[in-house]
């Protein structure tokens, strides 16, 4: 029972670094991304406007915080 449970550890560890890794708010920015876009499918007009804010706000916050570690 304990391998089944140290397989299920590395399992999940390995998802959480493949999926968050080094850039946490990129996981958060992309949930967020796809709630937003999932909410926004019916109103073409404002999805156009805002999907492309939601990216730029997140994409450019990484950068700056990859900037302030360096």
């Amino acid at each position: 029972m304990t391998a089944v449970i140290r397989a299920l550890g590395a399992f999940g560890r390995f998802w959480k670094d493949f999926l968050i890794g080094d850039a946490p708010e990129l996981f958060v920015g992309t949930l967020i991304f796809v709630g937003a876009a999932l909410a926004l499918h019916h109103h073409g007009d404002v999805a156009v406007v805002v999907l492309p804010l939601i990216v730029i706000v997140f994409l450019g916050g990484s950068v700056l915080r990859g900037r302030a570690k360096s």
